[in-house]
């Protein structure tokens, strides 16, 4: 894999996921046992009947939802550039109109409205890419889909291919405005050819629509990482990290083990910094509520975004700096060099830089700030840059050192 052919998404960085189903009802829980692991696998945990758990639509009537509220509030307060929703996880249910199957949102519960064109047309108003997740291989509720940990052999995949899958994705991307991307999930299985089968219906339908890492064979447009795992190093070719904001992606009432949003906002800049996007999860309730912790979470990290947008969006690849900094990370575009500063200091001090400078100034106002280019005393490069008073005991704020050069210079550490 390389660089993908759209821009937009080199230089979105910030990206929402939903993960909103059935699987949002039992909320981790299924008749009195509590699940330890990622609440939308379920079913496939616990060993559901198909019949039992296809009776859970009758259920679904996430009547809080809203979704102009809610795609304005992730532009606006959360500073996301794309949306991806699941419109259809493993489980087989469809959130949007399906004429392949009945078990979807519309003809299967008493909600009865499609919820993926409410999110396109919210999406088309305030200018966020949308694109849905698909599970092309798995569908525990088809007879040929594949079921994870569970005998296949039986299956006719192809068939499932066919007459489910193909024709799902081909109404998604005829009848649901432009598709920024397609996140198809767990491959398993399915072949070279049955990958190609899909690349080239999505083709023939939206040539730009972008396919993510686990489209299968290695055959994606960009690389899509582990769930929450980073590249240690950075990545110079397109990749992405699915990741959540607790320890799973559906909604599980029980899993109130929030990451803090200082170590979110680190999390996205070692991303960023490392050339990657940040797709971050949150899953609504069966009522259709994000919960609470998940907003207040996600609102600060949106002010840390939008504040320091220039030092987010568009940027480029940091190469590898020789020194770990506790509450320092880097972003970059060209002649800029971004330090985030997430902890309380009253200078910056950087070693092994040798760059010359032209300007610092504070990200989110533009204030000049005074700074110093100079060697020490082992003939290392340094720049320093002096902290105005009132931000001394201040975290979570970002400077820009205006450089000569195009790209910063790191210097090898000297024995």
């Amino acid at each position: 894999m390389a660089k993908t052919r759209q821009q937009w998404f080199e230089d979105a960085k910030y990206g929402l996921f939903i993960h909103w189903g059935l699987y949002s009802i039992l909320a981790g829980e299924y008749k009195g046992r509590k699940t330890d692991r990622i609440a939308e696998w379920i079913e496939n945990d616990f060993d559901i009947p198909v019949e039992e758990y296809e009776k859970l639509a009758a259920q679904f009537n996430p009547t809080q939802f809203d979704a102009d509220v809610f795609v304005k509030r992730a532009k606006e307060q959360w500073g996301v550039k794309y949306i991806v929703l699941t419109a259809k996880h493993h489980e087989g249910f469809a959130m949007y109109d399906s004429k392949v199957s009945d078990f979807n949102v519309v003809k299967a519960t008493p909600y009865g409205k499609d919820i993926l064109k409410d999110l396109q047309l919210a999406c088309e108003k305030y200018g966020i890419r949308m694109g849905f997740y698909y599970s092309q291989s798995q569908d525990w509720d088809d007879p040929n889909g594949y079921i994870a940990h569970k005998d296949n052999s039986g299956k006719d995949f192809q068939k499932y291919l066919d007459e489910k899958c193909k024709p799902q994705v081909k109404e998604l991307l005829e009848n649901y405005g432009k598709i920024g991307l397609i996140w198809f999930d767990t491959p398993m299985g399915i072949t070279v050819a049955q990958t190609q089968e899909l690349i080239d219906l999505v083709r023939s339908i939206q040539p730009d629509c972008l396919l993510s890492g686990r489209t299968g064979n290695q055959m994606g447009d960009y690389m899509t990482t582990g769930d929450n795992f980073i590249p240690r190093l950075p990545y110079e070719d397109t990749w992405e990290i699915p990741a959540t904001v607790n320890d799973t992606w559906g909604y599980n009432k029980y899993d109130t083990n929030w990451k803090s949003a200082d170590h979110i906002i680190n999390l996205l800049l070692k991303i960023i910094s490392r050339g990657g996007n940040y797709l971050l999860n949150v899953g609504p309730t069966a009522d259709g509520v994000v919960p609470e912790k998940c907003v207040e979470i996600l609102n600060e990290v949106g002010r840390y975004v939008t504040e320091n947008s220039e030092a987010i969006y568009g940027t480029k690849t940091v190469g590898i700096y020789p020194y770990d900094i506790p509450g320092i990370e880097f972003t970059r575009r060209e002649n800029k060099l971004y330090v985030h500063v997430l902890s309380p200091r009253i200078r910056i001090e950087l070693l092994n830089i040798g760059n010359q400078l032209t300007g610092a100034y504070l990200v989110r106002n533009g204030q000049k700030l005074d700074y110093g280019v100079m060697r020490t005393c082992e003939g290392d490069g340094k720049i320093e840059v002096e902290i105005p008073e009132e931000l001394h005991n201040a975290k979570n704020y970002c400077v820009c050192l205006e450089l000569v050069e195009k790209e910063p210079i790191f210097e090898a550490i000297k024995g």
